[in-house]
């Protein structure tokens, strides 16, 4: 121990002379050996001196990572605890909660300690509603297509419809929770100005064609859609005549007429579960669609549509190739989620 250390504990240097000789030569001794010395110091005083010695070979002080926290340790679980039980609370009321017990803390050290924990402020992911009905179809679905072949997948087309804004998103969440996890999510509707809804299709081989939906969809437009690209799109990404095309259960998708015109057509329809969208690989194209696009900041619709086709042409096969190369991976986290919300 330094002489600074000794002064506080109110030890003369000649105690602290004796003290540390005993400690050096006699390191296994009892804190009792001590006091027959004639060394009258507070036993718990001796025992963290010998201990000290037994662990570092040095009674000296040695340097802290930095200043001593300002928050007891029950405190900091408290905090931990609070934030994992309720990962919607804000910086701002932990803040509180810690000064409503005599703990004045800034906000970047509450984050500290959070982030130490391993929680981390990230965006909630707005999923769809999932009643038990649909987390039981999720299920189902991922279950039996689990052990499907590579092959099978390459030979589905993927489509889907969404709504693509003018100036941006909507606002963000930020909620606290583990990394890679999808906990915590905020529910949402499909379909919800400034926007307009683009139809457009995949596969593992490319993207294929994207339309704009002119008005209000309905079954009749959907057809004249399909009609006139998904074919096409089929023949561009080289599917062959026995491909798989996937469509969610919007109802003008399930209408009478519609499923007649796939009949007539020969094209098999993949049977899909109602509010899915972590089964489909379009939504991540969606996403990353959207930041590109407005990373061009369209000024009008017409530039935003023009923007759309531009970005979309611009995803790269090797992207597609990879959402249908690791779906058995996204299957296998539908499962282990119960048929919930997953990362993807």
């Amino acid at each position: 121990m330094t002489a600074a250390a000794f002064q506080s504990l109110g030890i003369s240097d000649d105690t602290k002379e004796r003290l540390n000789r005993l400690v050096i030569g006699v390191a296994t001794i009892s804190a009792d050996h001590f006091r027959k010395k004639g060394l009258n110091i507070p036993r718990s005083t001796v025992q963290a001196i010998i201990l000290k010695w037994k662990e570092y070979q040095t009674t000296a002080n040695l340097p802290r990572p930095g200043r001593p926290s300002k928050l007891s340790v029950h405190t900091r679980r408290r905090l931990i605890r609070d934030a994992a039980k309720r990962p919607m609370i804000t910086l701002d009321e932990l803040q509180r909660s810690t000064a409503e017990v005599g703990d004045s803390v800034h906000r970047t050290t509450i984050s500290c300690i959070l982030h130490k924990s391993g929680l981390y402020g990230r965006v909630a992911k707005r999923k769809p509603f999932l009643k038990d009905i649909h987390k039981k179809c999720c299920l189902k679905f991922a279950t039996s297509h689990l052990g499907d072949t590579p092959n099978m997948w390459k030979k589905v087309l993927w489509s889907d419809e969404t709504k693509i804004e003018l100036f941006g998103n909507n606002a963000k969440r930020y909620v606290w929770r583990k990394s890679n996890t999808a906990e915590h999510t905020i529910p949402t509707v499909k379909h919800g100005g400034g926007s307009i809804m683009v139809w457009a299709c995949f596969s593992s081989a490319g993207t294929g064609k994207m339309v704009k939906i002119d008005g209000k969809m309905d079954g009749a437009k959907y057809r004249t859609i399909l009609e006139e690209n998904l074919m096409e799109s089929a023949k561009d990404l080289r599917l062959g005549r026995r491909f798989v095309f996937q469509q969610d259960n919007d109802p003008k998708h399930k209408a009478k007429s519609t499923m007649e015109w796939f009949k007539n057509k020969h094209i098999q329809v993949l049977e899909w579960p109602s509010q899915s969208p972590d089964l489909n690989p379009i939504e991540n194209l969606w996403k990353e669609l959207k930041t590109a696009v407005h990373k061009c900041s369209p000024s009008n619709l017409t530039e935003l549509e023009l923007f759309c086709k531009e970005e979309w042409e611009k995803i790269s096969v090797s992207r597609c190739a990879k959402l249908i190369e690791t779906y058995p991976k996204r299957l296998t986290a539908v499962i282990a989620a119960k048929g919930g919300a997953t990362k993807y």
